[in-house]
Parts: C-alpha cells; structure tokens; sequence
C-alpha cells in the first residue's frame, strides 16, 4: 500500500484511558490516520478498534511495532513500561511518541534518547501542555518581558482517587504515585519558566503502598527567582499557576496544565486571555509530530529531547530526597 503524502498513519501502543482520549483527538486531524491499536487483551483490542475505526487489531506489542503500514506509535501504557515499549516501536523504526514521563528515570530518559539518535527517528515526550494556545500565549508573553523578571512561580495539581494499591496511581510496580504522573506538569512548569534550578527542597509524604501521596517542591534559581510546587493524590487543589514578575503577574486559571484561560495583571489592571484548545486538547501535540515529520525532524524544537532529560534529572532529585523528608 503506497503511502499518501498527506497521511500520518499511528499505532496505539496500550488501550487505557489516555488512549482513548488520544485516539479521539487523532480523528480530528485530517492529515492523521489510526491505522493500528494494540493491548494484552484481544478483546480490549478488537472493542478499541471497532469504536475509534483503527483498520487493525494486535494483542502483540511487538506486532503492531513490526507493522509496516503504522508511521508512528503512541506509547500509552503505564508509566513502568515506557522505556520498555518505546524502545520496541524505537528498533522497529518507527516515529514515537511517549506519554509523560519518557522513563522511570534520567538513565532511562537518556538511553531512549541515545537509541531513537542511533536508529534516526523522531521521538517526543507526550507533554501536551507545551503545545495548547494558552501555553504558547504565555510563553510569548514571557519573551516579551511584560512581567519582567520572574521572582516567584506556584503550581499545583490535585485531586482525590479512591485508593486501590492495584491501581497504576498507587502501585509502585507501575511507577506509581502523585509526583511521576500529575507533579510533573508543575515540575515542567517550572523548567520552562526559569530553566534549572540552584537548590531544590522537598517535603513528600508517603502513602501505604509505599508511594508520594503528596509532594511539595521548593526550587530556588541563581535569579534570586524561586518556585513553590505541589502535587497531591489526597486532596483537590485549585490546579492553578501564578507567575509574579517585577512588573506583574501572570495567572494560569484551572487546570493549569491545559487551561484556556490566562489572567494578565500588570499595575492592578487585569486583562483576561481566553484561547480555546482543539478536541480534547491532544490535537496540538498531534500536530506538532506531523509538522516534525515532514520537516524531517528527529526532534522538536519546542519540547527538545534534551528538555524531557532535564525533566527527568529534575524528577531524580525530587525523589532522591522522598527518603529524606
């Protein structure tokens, strides 16, 4: 089958819930195709495919990352197993997009890296936040210095699961936690405001499977800048993001990590930003992979490779001291 110009052909590599939401955005890009979805389950696989239209069906990872007709995959399995799965899609070839975080770790992080490099693909971290509208709008904001020199950023992210130590969130085996899958959205918050921190300060409390329930993060920069972070897994938080400057403050408005909403205070005068984003919000970052790839990319200039190892450098230090606090 010869492949249209046009078409971006994806495999879905694991069938959960981000999966389907991602599979959902893929049907509004024109240019995007769900050629093939694969799970352990061939019954989850075959439901899957027969409600989002994918033209195949594999209850073989290795299956579908072998498949000549699929362009790139999605790795969308728990956060344990993405080392393991983007590498396969990796050695077969493929262009890979990874849910957050790329790796357990920075040694994983950088080995995935050194492996798309040696095989020459494209391979991005799924953090959708840095391609909705509103992020772009801060981050031109930013450049602009409207607020002048950030002094203090604030982030959170929480929210209230039932606990089920079987559950991806709270099984240690899955990678999980509340700082790999929501602390990490204030963590790159920070990373793209105001680059690597000096000292970082940390106060996590652990839950009865033996994961971070909640974590507090202090960084302070060499700007005098400093970032005040939280993620929880016991509590709803407001899921907003402050930046203050010498001149003004910008404000994030819930849920942060995908709002349409920013707040521009600047003298006490307020002025709103609304700017919607597309589908469910996964159809930029979709994007962003098409626009990549017919560059000719193996890299996105917006969320570099080296960006998504300094996340998770960051993530190492964060953990490093859950023992301490």
């Amino acid at each position: 089958m010869e492949k249209s110009q046009q078409s971006h052909r994806w495999g879905i590599l694991g069938l959960g819930k981000i999966a389907r939401k991602m599979a959902a955005d893929l049907a509004l890009v024109p240019e995007a195709k769900l050629q093939a979805v694969a799970s352990r389950s061939a019954k989850r696989a075959q439901d899957f495919a027969f409600e989002f239209g994918a033209e195949r069906m594999y209850h073989d990872y290795h299956a579908l990352c072998e498949d000549p007709e699929v362009d790139i995959v999605y790795i969308a399995t728990p956060h344990s197993f993405h080392f393991e799965h983007a590498s396969l899609a990796i050695e077969a070839g493929k262009a890979v997009l990874v849910e957050k975080p790329m790796g357990l770790n920075a040694h994983q992080a950088k080995a995935l890296i050194e492996k798309a490099r040696a095989h020459g693909v494209f391979l991005m971290e799924g953090i959708w936040t840095r391609f909705i509208p509103i992020t772009e709008k801060y981050l031109e904001l930013l450049k602009a210095e409207i607020i002048g020199p950030i002094k203090r950023l604030s982030a959170d992210f929480g929210f209230r699961p039932a606990f089920n130590p079987d559950h991806r969130l709270f099984n240690p085996d899955l990678g999980g936690g509340s700082l790999l899958d929501i602390g990490i959205y204030p963590l790159y918050l920070s990373l793209l405001s105001l680059g690597k921190a000096d000292t970082i300060k940390v106060s996590a409390k652990m839950g009865p499977s033996g994961v971070d329930i909640r974590c507090e993060v202090e960084l302070n920069y060499p700007s005098g800048a400093e970032a005040h972070l939280l993620s929880s897994l016991e509590e709803e938080t407001p899921t907003e993001a402050r930046i203050i400057g010498e001149k003004g403050e910008i404000k994030l408005h819930r849920r942060f990590h995908h709002s349409e909403l920013l707040s521009l205070d600047i003298n006490q005068k307020v002025r709103e930003i609304k700017l919607a984003y597309r589908g469910l919000g996964y159809v930029h970052e979709i994007e962003e992979v098409h626009r990549c790839l017919a560059a000719g990319h193996q890299e996105s200039s917006k969320l570099p490779l080296s960006t998504s190892l300094e996340l998770a450098e960051l993530l190492d230090k964060v953990q490093a001291q859950f023992n301490n606090s």
